[in-house]
């Protein structure tokens, strides 16, 4: 069975691969060259807005299923430049979706819980997104571009996904962090934004197992853990063991030239537990699994 993976340089797409490589025969696109790979896992260096290269790219893997990581995921640059964000988080789905309906593989878009107001928290998968920024627009209509293409088809809301990269750098904001307070600097954390963080690991491993299983739909990946974004920056100083007085806390909707971020956007996972042999993990089991992970252990 070959699996695709769009974003292979990512953060969530290192986990992906490191779980898949022991079901799948893993393939992997990215704008940049990608290397460290393990020899096992076969990379493409592909702009996905070429839709001709990557017709031939489906025509020559005939994937089996296909978890679309890839996307303009920074709220800001996508509120600045909303040409550009559309036809990376829109537009590209809607051609890889085609191509998936085309070869009927399976597609798994990774989405966000950014998708919500944040008025409620605690959303379920039948709750109604609706956007308060840029970024959460383009993603609800990836959404539904995904789900109308195909019944089989999952729509994965990632949660903030915390830890360390499993393979390659990807864009760790713990690696920041552990560096920042290792040497004495303060961070800064937004005391307004309650989350379900998840860990890459337990998202990775869920990625995968979703790739091969029966379900299509919606489904929440979110950890047991439902906090804010300042706590949880202390809760992250106190198992390093350094100063948790290092973090200051701020109100995100108050910063001047930021897009709108939504207060209270946790998730329930409930499905995620029914659906998966993947376990879901408080904030402190995610964080002890990332910052003490090792590749040979999968």
């Amino acid at each position: 069975m070959r699996l695709l993976i769009t974003g292979l340089n990512g953060f969530v797409a290192g986990s992906i691969v490191a779980h898949a490589r022991k079901n799948w025969e893993v393939h992997g696109v990215d704008i940049f060259k990608t290397v460290g790979l393990p020899s096992d896992i076969h990379a493409y260096q592909l702009d996905l807005m070429d839709g001709d290269r990557l017709s031939l790219l489906f025509n020559q893997i005939k994937p089996d299923a296909v978890i679309h990581t890839a996307a303009i995921a920074n709220i800001d640059v996508c509120e600045n430049n909303k040409e550009l964000a559309w036809k990376v988080n829109v537009e590209i789905t809607q051609t890889i979706a085609e191509l998936c309906k085309q070869y009927g593989a399976k597609m798994i878009v990774c989405s966000t819980d950014t998708v919500f107001s944040g008025t409620k928290g605690f959303y379920n998968e039948e709750d109604e997104p609706h956007a308060v920024n840029y970024y959460a627009k383009t993603k609800i209509e990836a959404e539904r571009v995904v789900l109308d293409a195909s019944s089989i088809n999952i729509v994965a809301r990632l949660s903030l996904v915390i830890g360390l990269p499993v393979l390659g750098k990807g864009n760790s904001f713990l690696a920041d962090t552990i560096e920042k307070l290792k040497n004495g600097e303060s961070v800064i954390f937004p005391e307004n934004e309650i989350r379900t963080p998840v860990d890459v690991i337990t998202v990775g491993s869920a990625l995968s197992e979703l790739a091969g299983c029966n379900f299509g739909g919606i489904v929440h990946l979110s950890g047991n853990t439902r906090i804010n974004r300042y706590l949880m920056a202390v809760r992250i100083a106190e198992m390093l063991g350094v100063n948790p007085g290092l973090v200051q806390s701020t109100d995100s909707n108050a910063m001047e030239g930021r897009a709108p971020r939504p207060n209270d956007a946790s998730m329930k996972n409930d499905l995620a537990k029914k659906l998966l042999g993947t376990p879901m993990r408080s904030l402190n089991e995610g964080l002890d699994l990332t910052l003490n992970f090792k590749m040979e252990e999968l």
